[in-house]
């Protein structure tokens, strides 16, 4: 189990640290919310993390079937709502390398990508546009 530890620093700023690693990551509310927007907010983590995991899973899905997706790249949009304030869609373009990747491998690909586990955690109603990039 993964513990990580929350601290709030003040001024609409936390300190999150993984408890394994001491790794540290600040966040700010975003400048159309009060804040000063100089860091991460927390709803750009939740976007941001759906990136991580699905180039992981992909990555996994890759090296187990023998071949590579190095150098791959996500690029996240989040679209935030109002009442109440929350995200309703992100907007997910995946850029992969030329590397000819036959259909086999495209369907790994994007396969992994959509089930990555943060994926299978956010809630139906956030709709998730998902474009991949050959």
């Amino acid at each position: 189990m993964t513990k990580m530890s929350t601290s709030y620093l003040g001024d609409l700023r936390t300190e999150a640290t993984h408890i394994q690693s001491g790794e540290k990551i600040i966040t700010d509310a975003p400048l159309d919310n009060q804040g000063k927007g100089e860091f991460f907010s927390p709803t750009d983590l939740f976007a941001t993390s759906l990136g991580c995991c699905m180039l992981t899973i992909m990555g996994i899905s890759a090296r187990a079937n023998g071949f590579s997706i190095d150098g791959a790249r996500v690029e996240t949009e989040k679209i935030m709502g109002t009442d109440p304030r929350r995200v309703v869609e992100l907007v997910i373009d995946i850029y992969l390398p030329a590397n000819n990747y036959g259909d086999r491998e495209r369907r790994l690909i994007e396969s992994s990508a959509k089930t990555c586990p943060v994926a299978n955690s956010i809630h139906p109603d956030i709709k998730k546009s998902i474009t991949f990039h050959y």
